[in-house]
């Protein structure tokens, strides 16, 4: 039983594929919040990920029937590939997510990782703030691979680019990020 709504995840998403319009705002209204984050994790942008939130609900909604419940927290995990697979989709389609070229005489970026010591000393908002600020495709490719744990290989068939330009572009992105934690710890040090 989820204690917000009463109903258990099967329940719910049934509800919601009979056109229970009570169940889907109770699914919006359980769901919104962390899939306006997902989206806005991509976008970098409030207004984008507010339209991508509408999107996926509709995607969500249309999709219901084929939604498989595989225990507790599918429902949501469900509904976050939908945002991750609506927002990636958005960034293709609007060429925004602009992969820096993949250039074999420029070497990879060498950069010094925090340690999980230096890393706790950073907000969680601070650090995503940080992700947000890194250009759409270091962006893109950052979450796909490190917060929603996509191979190199699954991720240059989603984004239409091959393993090597992924990686790179996880590497410049974590090389991007290691330079602002540094610095964000420079400047907080006491």
């Amino acid at each position: 039983m989820n204690g917000t709504t009463g109903m258990d995840e099967p329940t719910l998403a049934e509800r919601c594929r009979q056109g229970d319009n009570t169940a889907r705002r109770m699914l919006y209204e359980l769901y919104a919040g962390r899939l306006l984050s997902i989206c806005k994790r991509y976008t970098g942008d409030r207004a984008a990920a507010e339209d991508l939130l509408h999107d996926t609900f509709i995607k969500a909604y249309g999709a219901i029937g084929k939604f498989v419940y595989r225990g507790k927290g599918s429902l949501r995990a469900w509904l976050e590939r939908i945002a991750v697979n609506t927002s990636v989709e958005y960034l293709r389609s609007r060429a925004r997510m602009r992969l820096s070229p993949l250039d074999e005489r420029r070497p990879l970026p060498d950069y010094d990782e925090p340690s999980g010591e230096e890393a706790v000393q950073v907000p969680v908002a601070e650090l995503m703030r940080m992700v947000g600020e890194l250009p759409a495709g270091y962006r893109t490719v950052f979450n796909l691979f490190c917060v929603e744990g996509f191979s190199h290989r699954e991720i240059a068939r989603m984004l239409g680019i091959n393993e090597k330009s992924s990686s790179s572009q996880l590497t410049r992105a974590k090389a991007a990020l290691a330079a602002k934690i540094k610095e964000y710890l420079e400047k907080n040090r006491a």
